[in-house]
């Protein structure tokens, strides 16, 4: 998975016009989003309307930042709720590549706060 782009910094400056900072700190703010557990918990519950607003959330947040990889699988995810069935293991990819992109938002961080 070394081709993957978790984060499009160059798009999600262009989105705060290269302010680095506020980029920072909007990426900051994300990772003490609590959607990715609410979709864990909601799913868990077989609370298919609960997932899906939590997974709307998650899609506009992680397509507002540039957090590409994430946004790809969160949209699918979202599909197969409204779908109203999720496949095996889908929630799980998606929350393996919400630990890489934080991992990745970390790296810009450091970079830019």
């Amino acid at each position: 998975m070394a081709d993957v782009v978790y984060i499009n910094v160059e798009d999600g400056l262009k989105r705060v016009m290269n302010n680095t900072k506020l980029y920072a700190k909007l990426l900051t703010k994300f990772k003490d989003d609590q959607n990715i557990k609410t979709i864990e918990t909601s799913l868990a519950d077989s609370n298919l309307p609960g997932a899906q607003i939590a997974t709307h959330t998650l899609k506009g947040l992680s397509a507002n930042l540039s957090l590409t990889e994430l946004n790809k699988h969160v949209v699918e995810l979202e599909a197969q709720i409204k779908a109203g069935s999720v496949k095996p293991g889908q929630y799980e990819t998606v929350k393996s590549v919400y630990d890489q992109s934080i991992t990745e938002i970390d790296k810009v961080i450091a970079q830019y706060a």
